[in-house]
């Protein structure tokens, strides 16, 4: 069994997220006999300066990206079935908002020293994307949290206090001067940057040149 290091940069609001990292779930299992993987979550804003509210996000899409109804339609359309390939739940809704996600990842970054980080981070993209919460509400990640088995008291308190913003803003910083520009980023052992939602097949392909040259 070879030992890999797997750093994952993403947001709990990017679709592409959750089915890079259910693709990269599906690569590690077809080489469960010779991966053995630890797998650490790094904070990534798409939008920083996102209000409390968030924003309609088919509005936000058009804003930001010039992107037309007709092919918000097919984009959510192509997500929910690539979704379900992975055993993912996508409910769009023209109703659904996106959020600021600070507060989302200090949880997340406070998780990782409970050992509840990716527990938390998967509860998270559900909340999101297939119960259309609202992430950036204090009482929804509380709860969150306490679903996951996390000390909700605790969680209270991480989310209100400003040195964990902090820690999230320098530590997206230093991605950003690493050249993360965009999400997801999947990292193998600190040097082999792997870009985007890719296949099964090729991350297959790639964790296997990786480990067989590990130089």
């Amino acid at each position: 069994m070879e030992k890999v290091q797997i750093d994952i940069v993403s947001d709990v609001v990017c679709p592409w997220c959750i089915i890079g990292y259910k693709r990269l779930e599906l690569a590690l299992k077809a080489l469960s006999d010779k991966v053995d993987a630890e797998i650490q979550w790094h904070p990534f804003e798409l939008n920083p300066a996102m209000g409390e509210q968030g924003q309609n996000l088919r509005e936000h899409l058009h804003e930001k990206y010039g992107t037309t109804t007709e092919a918000s339609i097919a984009a959510r359309e192509n997500l929910t079935k690539l979704g379900e390939e992975v055993g993912f739940v996508f409910n769009f809704s023209d109703d659904m908002r996106i959020y600021n996600t600070r507060k989302a990842h200090q949880l997340i970054m406070w998780a990782s020293s409970e050992n509840k980080q990716f527990d938390l981070e998967m509860r998270l993209f559900h909340a999101y994307f297939s119960e259309n919460q609202n992430i950036s509400n204090e009482q929804t990640l509380v709860q969150c949290a306490q679903d996951v088995g996390l000390d909700p008291e605790v969680a209270s308190m991480v989310i209100q206090d400003p040195s964990w913003a902090e820690t999230v803003a320098h530590t997206e910083h230093q991605w950003l001067e690493a050249g993360i520009n965009a999400v997801p980023a999947i990292i193998i052992n600190q040097k082999h940057l792997i870009s985007g939602a890719q296949t099964p097949e090729l991350l297959v392909s790639a964790l296997e040149q990786i480990i067989a040259n590990p130089r």
